[in-house]
């Protein structure tokens, strides 16, 4: 791991020296490098160049086909909240709308050839006649500009040659840090008078009624190409873990805990551990540390699994859904960030408390009538869902929100 990051920290201070003309001097003193990593990482809070709206661009554009410009931060490879928001990109290009991508801060992708390139290989849900730019920098007028992380936000709160403003909120992101200066440049963004559009109705509530924030929700549903109903192949208590020991609000060390303690209690239970390499932590047994799984392979390792434990301190992602539709069961917290999705109906609501996940992952798996219970239940949930009646709300969201802005101005 920290070889890896201090990859990246490099490859941040050849950026920042071929394209913001740092001397050398300043990057090879600690404390030169301890200003310019606040001015340059953070000071898009700061910066005060504007857009300013053009009469005459709105004149043009006004009447025509309505027009999205979409800020994004750069992305890896199988990023959840990236496939969200192009999917959601894609769906609304197919009803009319024309959208525009623009990678915010690039490190990686310094050119618009290399980001198409990138996209159409790493991420085939965008529509390949998406527009895409490798920088904000000559961002034309559009009816609606859309930020889609808070460092992002900055850059939409300057950008005035628009209509109307929206904000595309997955999770309520100052939750990813300590109580600290980025959790706080994080929360200041819900209150620069965007247009919410959020994944769900905690985040809805959440910031309608602690930023007063005007927000419109969606909800979920999953690929039904990639996630299907299969039907376990043995008899093996398998417990399968969503293991993302980088990631805080996965709450890796409450879950492995649980599992330890499911271990004195059920010595044969086998534990799958995915979405990251745990081959550094201490497991003492049996389990298959499979890292990260390729998409087409998911469904079918979730439904060799009786129990799928997935914990959430944040917002919900799209895994309850997929485990679901896959034909097996999801174990997660039942705190109101997830309860707008699942419930004792569909899953095993489980608390924080390592001890009581232990005894309720036991409890089910020595109840396999309720288990089948909740896997049909479950699926039926999933199969309710659909992307298209979503897609519906964003679209209409975007587009009553601009008609709403274009009369104040």
């Amino acid at each position: 791991m920290m070889k890896k990051y201090w990859a990246f920290l490099k490859k941040c201070i050849r950026y920042l020296k071929k394209h913001h003309g740092i001397p050398d001097s300043v990057m090879d003193s600690p404390d030169g490098f301890s200003l310019v990593h606040v001015e340059q990482v953070f000071g898009m809070a700061i910066e005060k160049q504007t857009f300013p709206f053009n009469q005459k661009d709105f004149t043009a554009n006004k009447e025509g086909q309505l027009q999205l410009n979409w800020v994004i931060p750069e992305m890896g490879r199988g990023s959840g909240g990236h496939i969200n928001i192009f999917r959601f990109i894609s769906a609304l290009e197919r009803k009319g709308i024309k959208n525009r991508i623009y990678v915010d801060q690039p490190v990686n992708y310094l050119s618009d050839a290399a980001l198409k390139s990138f996209l159409s290989e790493a991420y085939p849900i965008l529509d390949s006649g998406i527009e895409v730019h490798c920088s904000v920098e000559n961002m034309p007028f559009c009816h609606g500009i859309v930020a889609t992380s808070w460092p992002t936000a900055y850059f939409v709160r300057r950008f005035n040659n628009t209509i109307s403003k929206f904000y595309f909120v997955q999770d309520f992101e100052s939750y990813f840090y300590a109580v600290g200066s980025e959790y706080m440049l994080a929360a200041n963004t819900y209150r620069f008078g965007f247009r919410g559009i959020t994944a769900g109705d905690w985040l809805k509530h959440k910031l309608e009624s602690e930023f007063n924030m005007t927000c419109r929700s969606f909800y979920f549903s999953y690929d039904k190409d990639l996630y299907h109903a299969t039907e376990k192949r043995d008899n093996k208590k398998r417990i399968f873990f969503y293991a993302r020991p980088v990631t805080p609000r996965r709450a890796f060390e409450l879950g492995l805990l649980a599992l330890l303690e499911l271990y004195q209690r059920v010595p044969d239970i086998e534990v799958v551990f995915a979405g990251w390499d745990v081959s550094n932590y201490y497991i003492p047994f049996i389990h298959l540390n499979a890292g990260s799984v390729p998409l087409d392979q998911l469904s079918d390792l979730y439904a060799q699994c009786d129990i799928c434990l997935v914990m959430s301190l944040t917002n919900l992602s799209l895994l309850p859904l997929e485990v679901m539709a896959s034909n097996s069961v999801i174990a997660t917290q039942g705190d109101e960030n997830n309860a707008w999705m699942v419930n004792e109906s569909n899953a095993i609501i489980i608390d924080n408390d390592p001890l009581n996940i232990a005894q309720a992952l036991e409890h089910y798996l020595n109840s396999p009538e309720k288990l089948k219970a909740l896997r049909e239940a479950g699926l039926k949930f999933a199969a309710a869902t659909d992307w298209d009646r979503e897609t519906d709300k964003v679209y209409r969201s975007i587009v009553e929100g601009i008609k709403e802005d274009e009369q104040n101005l």
